[in-house]
């Protein structure tokens, strides 16, 4: 309700502050016309706007998976920090991250949903997928599903996202509903750690989709019955606060339409603020159903008395993860890219903690062609909007070449990077493949650092006209 109050102030003294004012000089109605149609707008008004925006793309749309019941909130903060500084060097790896998920919750509530949940079976009932049936599809194919799905995507979502509000505002008014049908909200839950085994009253390992079934048909543990409502209430965020950060986002880039259509001169600031903003849409699209920020599990208790967990769950040898040590310092980053796009299985540790950019649900052929499709798409959309600043106004002609270089290069390295990775995801001591691969990754850290710094420092000498604003566009609610 705070949060509401504000965006209402914030947005009062913008209409305020976007009055016009008389002017008692004789003008033509030509010139009438053009005073009414553009307002001034502030440098600090050109930041606010856009760092309030960058701010809700890479801190308010990321919803992190639920922290270790060991965790102080101190290492619950640099976790998230360390969230939020990779959204901002690499915007695209959060989307595969929240387009990995939804992908492998899909999967999770088929395989419920088959297993007869709530009332599971003890037989072992449900069908896996056949992998060389989708190995046959040919790439071409998936392509192009992958494809014709995007302008589908874009065409239904604002349908979707209404009902979805709908929905959600008439499940908080109304009564606690009892069904416990297993959801798209269920999964997400459970893949980001919502279900914690308890051994003797002490939290013994995060359950996985295979191991929570396995559980439950040995009979070590109940069913657990917990509704989407119950789950929702868990969470930080409801159809209301995420729809005001998608307002935001939605005039940030209305915005910056208008000033395509009027002629007007736009900051790199807000280019590259765009670029986020395109890529937070799909980020929330993909998330929409999935709780936000919630800290603790809900608790899952062994019963069983003839056998131990140790029977059910193996946790992996860290050894094995010494096959990407000729990475150093990159490693980290290296292993989670290539878990994330389902292409090689890292060995991680999911006892209390269910890791950020988490691969344990295997995605068969198809999805990891359409992932890697997705993510490459991503990267280019997000380079190419920063390419779209070619001929902008610089205020020195290196700052000029610098953004033209790092856009470029931002575009591209994610294509060279998946050209020349084939030698290394077959074989990781492949020495040559291993650096040539760490270089990229550098020279992107690199130049995507080159990109934020200009888009702050172009601001000490803007042309004119990007002081001018469209007057209408601050009557649309905003902060």
């Amino acid at each position: 309700m705070c949060l509401v109050l504000f965006c209402v102030f914030l947005y009062l003294v913008g209409i305020i502050q976007a009055a016009p004012t008389t002017n008692a000089t004789n003008t033509t109605t030509n010139d009438s016309f053009r005073s009414s149609s553009f307002t001034t707008r502030t440098l600090w008004t050109i930041v606010s706007s856009s760092v309030l925006t960058l701010l809700a793309c890479i801190y308010s749309a990321i919803h992190a998976n639920i922290p270790s019941p060991m965790d102080s909130p101190n290492r619950i903060l640099r976790r998230r920090l360390g969230i939020m500084m990779m959204a901002l060097i690499a915007p695209e790896l959060i989307v595969t991250w929240a387009m990995r998920q939804w992908i492998s919750a899909r999967q999770v509530t088929s395989q419920f949903k088959k297993s007869g949940y709530p009332r599971i079976s003890l037989a072992q009932s449900e069908e896996k997928e056949s992998e060389s049936h989708e190995q046959n599809r040919s790439l071409l194919a998936v392509l192009a599903e992958a494809v014709l799905s995007t302008p589908a995507f874009l065409r239904h979502f604002p349908e979707t996202l209404v009902r979805s509000a709908e929905r959600a505002v008439k499940d908080h008014f109304s009564e606690q509903s009892e069904d416990c049908t297993w959801t798209q909200t269920h999964s997400f839950f459970l893949l980001m750690g919502g279900f914690m085994l308890y051994v003797d009253e002490k939290p013994y390992h995060t359950l996985q989709p295979d191991q929570l079934l396995k559980l439950i048909r040995a009979r070590c543990i109940d069913t657990p019955i917990l509704t989407a409502n119950q789950i929702h209430d868990r969470s930080k965020g409801n159809a209301i606060s995420k729809g005001l950060v998608i307002l935001q986002v939605a005039w940030f880039v209305m915005q910056l339409i208008t000033r395509a259509i009027y002629h007007l001169e736009t900051t790199q600031l807000e280019v590259g603020t765009l670029a986020f903003a395109v890529l937070n849409f799909l980020t929330y699209a993909v998330w929409w159903n999935k709780p936000l920020d919630v800290q603790c599990s809900y608790p899952v208790y062994w019963k069983s008395t003839e056998s131990r967990p140790e029977e059910y769950i193996k946790e992996p040898d860290s050894d094995e993860r010494d096959e990407f040590a000729p990475l150093w310092i990159l490693a980290p980053v290296f292993s989670s890219i290539l878990e994330l796009m389902g292409w090689f299985t890292i060995p991680t540790c999911r006892k209390l903690r269910v890791p950020t950019f988490d691969g344990s649900t295997k995605l068969g052929y198809s999805g990891r062609i359409i992932l890697s499709f997705a993510a490459l798409l991503m990267a280019t959309i997000f380079g190419g909007i920063h390419c779209m600043a070619w001929f902008f106004a610089f205020p020195t002609h290196l700052e000029q070449v610098l953004w033209r270089i790092s856009a470029v290069a931002i575009t591209c390295t994610p294509w060279l990077g998946v050209l020349t990775s084939f030698p290394i995801v077959s074989n990781p001591q492949y020495a040559a493949g291993v650096l040539l691969y760490a270089l990229y990754i550098i020279f992107y850290i690199v130049t995507r650092a080159i990109l934020l710094i200009l888009m702050f420092t172009t601001l000490h000498n803007l042309p004119p006209d990007a002081y001018k604003a469209v007057s209408w566009t601050s009557l649309v609610p905003h902060l």
